[in-house]
């Protein structure tokens, strides 16, 4: 069995230096927030090359938080796509606001931004691209299109870890990013966790304010805010796996060249590194006509794979109310029904990938044993 994800791989050379850094936080008794978090923040901003970090409880708090400290309320509007994970849709739809979709680049799955000027209008705030499976969005017509209007731009980064567009680290372009630290993410903690960054002292303090009930000090809550404040031993966790994530990303990014060698002459449309783009595979989805079969045949050869995404966010049954009608976005419509997630992470080998791009053309026999 080749499986889709292989956490215990990850953990095993890292063991003892998480053992250590769980310990340090057991025995520190900070349990909620505290020094771990505030240095995780710091080398995570640094990381980016931002100047604020806020860590927060998880992605989706990430994004909830952001569109608050970015002014988004009941009756505004933001931009984002419909292919993505729920959690980036459910979060304007905390604030108030109203989710104004485009359609997706069939080649990067990330915002087409020849449509967004169409989709702006008097009530619209902001734009939230969404770096899908790693690869960024195309930024700066974005940024452009933004300052143009005068909106806000929200990176929705939470599969992004690292990733660059035009030598800089998505999360850092916009006036905030938001990162995921699920389990399986590129970075990922051992629970939930999530970030924001920013350049913006004031949003900084804001977003600090609402992770924390809105205290600007203990029992003075001065905003209406949440409980959406890191742990201590994610902080700590999170600080040790930051350390060893550029030699992940080029395990993933060396497996996906190598996906590419074995893969050339399948009946599968590979992933497209954009030319602006650094692409750090958090997902390496491949395109089948018959997605249905292909799964099924990799599952008889042992191979594990996913799904991301089956259903875009606005053919939900959650979300009908958005208004939105099959057929709206047909490169979206059209990615659901075809992508295949293949398995993808630094410590999987060559000879595993190798096997499962066999499974692909279906022919395993000429593959050594693994």
């Amino acid at each position: 069995m080749i499986p889709f994800l292989d956490l215990k791989a990850q953990y095993a050379p890292i063991k003892d230096d998480i053992q250590q850094a769980i310990n340090r936080v057991l025995e520190s008794g900070q349990y909620i927030l505290g020094d771990d978090v505030a240095a995780f923040e710091s080398e995570f901003a640094g990381y980016l090359g931002a100047e604020h970090g806020v860590a927060v409880n998880s992605g989706t708090s990430a994004l909830h938080l952001a569109l608050l400290a970015a002014g988004i309320g009941r009756g505004d509007e933001v931009i984002t796509v419909p292919f993505t994970f729920v959690a980036t849709v459910a979060a304007i739809c905390y604030t108030g606001a109203h989710p104004v979709f485009v359609d997706i680049d069939p080649r990067s799955f990330t915002m087409d931004v020849t449509q967004i000027e169409a989709a702006i209008t008097p009530r619209t705030k902001a734009i939230l691209p969404v770096h899908l499976y790693g690869q960024p969005a195309d930024m700066d017509p974005i940024l452009a299109i933004a300052r143009k209007h005068g909106l806000l731009v929200i990176e929705d980064a939470a599969q992004a870890h690292g990733a660059e567009y035009n030598g800089q680290r998505v999360g850092s372009l916009g006036t905030l990013g938001c990162f995921s630290f699920y389990p399986g993410k590129n970075l990922g903690a051992y629970g939930e966790g999530g970030i924001v960054v920013t350049n913006d002292a004031k949003r900084a303090d804001m977003l600090r304010m609402l992770r924390d009930g809105g205290q600007a000090r203990k029992y003075h809550h001065v905003l209406r805010g949440y409980n959406y404040r890191m742990e201590g031993l994610q902080g700590a966790i999170l600080r040790v796996k930051l350390r060893r994530l550029d030699a992940w990303t080029e395990g993933r990014r060396s497996r996906a060249v190598e996906y590419e060698r074995y893969l050339k002459e399948a009946d599968v449309v590979r992933p497209v590194e954009m030319p602006y783009a650094r692409h750090v595979y958090h997902i390496y989805a491949v395109r089948s006509a018959d997605r249905t079969e292909l799964q099924r045949t990799l599952q008889t050869y042992g191979v594990q794979t996913g799904i991301h995404y089956p259903i875009p966010v606005h053919l939900q049954d959650g979300y009908r109310d958005l208004g939105y009608v099959a057929g709206e976005f047909p490169q979206t419509e059209r990615a659901a029904r075809e992508v295949l997630s293949l398995p993808m992470y630094p410590e999987l080998s060559n000879i595993q990938v190798e096997f499962v791009s066999a499974a692909v053309h279906h022919n395993v026999h000429h593959v050594h044993a693994f």
